[in-house]
């Protein structure tokens, strides 16, 4: 069998890994180049491909007339993309005769859309899971082939789910390979299974606190965008303030919603319960302790929040 290749991230160097191992052919690997603004904490599809000698494509646009008659040429029986960030254009995704798969980072048809892992972490979801389908012109509607369910514990944040997932998409890929082969898959449409939902991508001022949710909410935001990501955030005297780690409390307190309660443990009142600070960082200092930060700054009965 002999695949085109779309890939990028953690999970498409695993999904690649894995096609590679299964004998398929790849003729070629389309990728994208590194973002100097991201912080690349992943390995990348292009340094496998790079090893094995699979010639590398980053086009900016697969709409260019040129692309489609160059994969047409390569004559793949299937293709494969795997977080790649860029729509395919249906003349490129109706050219291979088993069919154009995307593995997708949600039990579709929810969470359709961009960032589903951080977004199922803000939701305070308890499962999610890897969906492997069709593409089509609309993102992320495809008949599904295969979907893999994935535990989410109340202490995960988007590192340890994010690689969670990525050992999950090695065993679904493990075992549909060899039904892709053989054409011995089935397909489901999304149709019936429930209402979608659909979520865009997230920016960096989007983890932005609002002190007056609950402690879980803010406890969920605080996880779902943490290290590799730009963090959730508020302020202290005027200056931006990280909470890279955080912890919920039940305990109701009257206090205003954003007021520091209690500098050991460090602790922050919200519109319900309180959220402890484990681990925090002043813009442009050091990440630090709670408790630590709290001893060296002065913050005992400071209010958190606002950008003055």
């Amino acid at each position: 069998m002999r695949a085109v290749v779309f890939a990028y991230h953690e999970i498409g160097y695993v999904c690649l890994e894995e096609l590679i191992d299964f004998g398929i052919d790849v003729p070629c690997l389309f990728t994208h180049n590194d973002d100097p603004n991201e912080k690349i904490w992943f390995r990348r599809p292009a340094e496998l491909a790079h090893k094995k000698g699979i010639p590398i494509y980053t086009p900016d646009n697969l709409k260019e007339p040129s692309w489609a008659p160059i994969i047409s040429g390569m004559k793949p029986d299937v293709i494969f993309s795997f977080y790649y960030r860029n729509l395919i254009p249906v003349e490129i995704l109706s050219i291979p005769p088993i069919g154009a798969f995307n593995l997708h980072g949600s039990m579709l048809p929810k969470y359709r859309g961009r960032c589903p892992v951080n977004w199922v972490l803000i939701a305070g979801e308890t499962k999610t899971g890897l969906t492997l389908h069709y593409m089509v012109e609309k993102p992320d509607a495809g008949d599904i082939v295969v979907q893999k369910p994935v535990d989410i514990s109340f202490d995960d944040n988007a590192y340890t789910l994010f690689m969670k997932m990525a050992g999950t998409a090695r065993i679904l890929m493990k075992e549909i390979l060899p039904h892709i082969k053989n054409r011995s898959f089935t397909r489901l449409s999304q149709d019936g299974m429930g209402q979608p939902s659909y979520f865009g991508g997230r920016k960096p001022e989007d983890g932005l606190i609002s002190w007056q949710q609950d402690a879980i909410s803010i406890y969920n935001l605080t996880r779902a965008v943490t290290h590799p990501y730009p963090g959730a955030f508020t302020y202290l005297d005027g200056k931006k303030f990280f909470i890279w780690k955080a912890w919920p409390l039940n305990d109701l307190t009257d206090s205003l919603p954003g007021s520091v309660i209690s500098t050991k443990p460090l602790a922050v009142s919200t519109g319900k319960g309180a959220l402890t600070l484990h681990r925090v960082q002043l813009d442009g200092g050091d990440e630090m302790d709670g408790e630590a930060f709290a001893e060296k700054y002065d913050v005992e009965n400071k209010i958190l929040g606002g950008n003055t």
